[in-house]
């Protein structure tokens, strides 16, 4: 199983945040897209997809798998709903790397059957900025979980911070993701910076 290209994972909601998180040496990031007529969804695809290019970026898009094939994305993320009606033939017949959500250990396996490119593991902690149908999972449930999934990359999501971070690692993630943290502070390529120095040193 291919490691991950960074052990933070931005999770961003506008194609530009791939241009100013790319720039500042984020090489790893997730374009998540809600709510868009299709036409300025696609735009902003195409847009993340040339500053991932410019920057040497590692592009996810979140949900849109056909739209993925469709614009040459060559990684998605997908949650537990999206199982429900995505083409996984299509998809690795497409050579697509896939990242799947999970929650609990029914999800887990599910996910493990479709042998993915990482698990991610949320809520770890409480989070305000996606209703969760799942309680916060705390660092335990990551020692738990690594052991199970073996040399698969495992992703702790939800509510995660720059100090909570580290505490993740050394339980047995392979890589933090973040939304708030970089789109919502003041200083976003900055945080970029603090979270290289902060990952590389677990």
């Amino acid at each position: 199983m291919s490691a991950l290209p960074q052990k933070f994972y931005p999770v961003v909601d506008h194609a530009q945040w791939v241009k100013r998180l790319g720039a500042a040496g984020a090489r790893f990031i997730q374009l998540r897209l809600k709510d868009l007529p299709e036409e300025e969804l696609r735009a902003q695809v195409r847009l993340a997809r040339t500053y991932a290019a410019e920057h040497d970026v590692c592009l996810v898009l979140n949900d849109f798998w056909q739209l993925a094939l469709e614009e040459g994305i060559s990684y998605i993320h997908l949650g537990q709903e999206d199982l429900d009606t995505a083409d996984m033939s299509a998809i690795r017949k497409a050579g697509l790397r896939v990242g799947i959500s999970t929650h609990c250990p029914e999800e887990l396996e599910r996910a493990l059957g479709l042998t993915p490119d990482y698990v991610a593991l949320g809520p770890i902690w409480e989070t305000r900025l996606k209703k969760m149908a799942f309680g916060p999972q705390g660092v335990d449930k990551l020692r738990e979980w690594k052991p199970r999934i073996g040399t698969m990359p495992l992703v702790a999501i939800g509510g995660i911070t720059l100090e909570r971070a580290p505490l993740c690692l050394a339980a047995g993630a392979d890589c933090v993701s973040a939304v708030s943290a970089f789109t919502q502070h003041a200083d976003p390529e900055g945080q970029v910076r603090a979270w290289l120095e902060a990952t590389t040193s677990v």
